[in-house]
């Protein structure tokens, strides 16, 4: 089958009448086949010299006609302009064009209405498409602009969604909210249809379809546990009240960072109620911790490890559960095909590690908050939102912190990071897991202190006493991290590890 690519400017009358013999051509004969290709005169001149230079041709003129060797984009084989497509037809199909030189211009003109007629529709086609409304909170911190590129390449939304990006944040912040905005722009990425900035605080969130709340600077200063605990009240209760007010009926609000996340998302969960199912706080960025830690041990790829399940408060007293994590591809005697794996549990065999030094290297990883910088509080964002949007890998165990409704007999009414999996734009947990059931003494511990911060915010409890760890218990300790803490700058305040079942 000969198939052939016309190209040409649309005002061109050689372009009109070579593309009329090709018409003529495709319905008379069965094997010949034409792709048309219009440029407005503007555009020509660019366009040919970029095609000419990956075809590595030589041609200048309006129209350029070749030859396809394979399916449209493959590589072409190029015929040349309109005289030679005419000899080309004379030669090989006994078919001249008679067309006068009127009927060129006419055809040309026509042309130019028809192409001029179309760019604008599709214009207003593309007005037509809403974009996607994404706000940022606390925009002039340093994770905004790493999490801003990963918003904007495609891979979060999909490249057919195109984003209205709106950063928030207080009116101090303006000059650097300008400079991000200026910024983002010169990324020139092809799905970002506005960026802007807000600093009023009554026009947040207006019809918000996703809401990244990232850690915000209180203006109060905070001397112990307690008022750092209540110092995030006012902002979750007004966040709260504007999300509900303001924001799109189904928006998604990601709360990610590294200080009381779980108790931020219960306080905006509180405050707008109706958005409940529709607020969770990101739990990937000590999941991947943990599986880097791990992967130095075992010597392998953090990539590789699967599964690993973080419990409890994600930036507080939590519990990093091994046992149904998985390593793929591991350099070994045995081997697999794809889709085999090794129990980690099963190839770590210093037991003294895993709940001694594994433990204390996370701890002092939150703590010191060296390995949770921008580019990790973006990343774990970013994928739980594409997760959200797509899905989670099939068969793949997420942490992810979610309001409790009594799964694995944890208190209603708090935030928990458990196991869950994406699936049609949502997520659910995975109660259904075997042998994952966790012992009352753990969730006492992992529950005590998610529950006193509760209290305590509201000013139901007046002082916040950390759950101390058994002397007598001997069941090896989880992570249990102390960020929350040494954000508070309480040295009486240390909250004690919980357990390991």
């Amino acid at each position: 089958m000969a198939k052939f690519v016309i190209a040409g400017k649309a005002n061109c009358p050689y372009y009109a009448k070579a593309e009329l013999l090709a018409d003529y051509l495709q319905k008379n004969l069965p094997d010949f086949r034409i792709f048309k290709i219009t440029k407005h005169p503007d555009e020509w001149e660019e366009w040919l010299e970029d095609v000419c230079e990956r075809n590595m041709w030589d041609h200048r003129i309006s129209p350029i006609i070749w030859r396809e060797l394979l399916d449209r984009g493959g590589k072409g084989l190029l015929l040349g302009g309109y005289n030679e497509f005419l000899e080309h037809a004379q030669l090989y199909y006994g078919i001249t064009s008679s067309m006068t030189t009127e009927l060129m211009m006419i055809i040309a003109q026509e042309n130019m209405e028809t192409h001029t007629e179309q760019e604008l529709d599709k214009e207003n086609l593309k007005d037509l498409i809403s974009p996607l409304q994404v706000w940022i909170t606390s925009a002039g911190s340093r994770v905004c602009c790493h999490l801003i590129p990963l918003l904007l390449s495609g891979e979060v939304f999909g490249m057919q969604a195109e984003i209205s990006l709106t950063l928030f944040d207080q009116e101090q912040r303006r000059e650097c909210l300008s400079n991000i905005v200026m910024e983002t722009e010169n990324l020139a990425s092809p799905v970002l249809r506005t960026v802007s900035f807000c600093t009023t605080v009554k026009d947040a969130f207006l019809q918000a379809e996703v809401i990244i709340i990232l850690d915000d600077s209180t203006d109060e200063e905070v001397y112990n546990m307690e008022s750092c605990l209540r110092s995030r009240v006012p902002l979750c209760r007004l966040y709260g009240y504007l999300i509900e007010k303001n924001a799109h009926k189904s928006v998604k609000v990601i709360v990610g960072g590294k200080s009381f996340l779980n108790l931020k998302t219960t306080l905006l969960i509180q405050y707008a109620p109706s958005l409940a199912s529709n607020i969770i706080a990101v739990a990937l960025g000590l999941e991947g911790q943990a599986k880097a830690v791990l992967a130095r041990k075992m010597k392998t790829i953090p990539s590789r490890i699967k599964d690993v399940i973080i419990w409890g408060n994600i930036t507080g007293n939590n519990y990093v559960d091994l046992r149904k994590a998985k390593v793929y591809n591991y350099e070994s005697a045995i081997r697999g095909p794809p889709g085999y794996y090794h129990s980690v549990l099963s190839l770590i065999f210093d037991r003294e590690w895993i709940t001694k030094e594994f433990v204390r290297t996370l701890k002092d990883l939150s703590s010191t908050g060296k390995q949770f910088g921008g580019i990790l509080a973006a990343h774990s964002i970013a994928t739980t939102l594409k997760y959200w949007y797509y899905g989670s890998p099939p068969g793949e165990i997420v942490s992810l912190g979610v309001m409790s409704e009594g799964q694995f007999g944890i208190p209603e009414g708090i935030v928990f990071s458990m196991p869950v999996k994406f699936e049609n734009g949502t997520w659910v947990v995975l109660t259904d897991l075997e042998d994952l059931s966790l012992s009352e003494k753990i969730i006492n511990r992992l529950t005590g202190d998610l529950i006193q911060e509760k209290l305590v915010a509201s000013g139901d409890l007046l002082t916040f006493q950390p759950i101390e760890e058994d002397p007598k218990d001997n069941t090896p300790s989880p992570t249990g991290l102390n960020e929350e803490k040494e954000q508070a700058e309480s040295d009486n305040s240390d909250v004690k590890h919980g357990d390991r079942e």
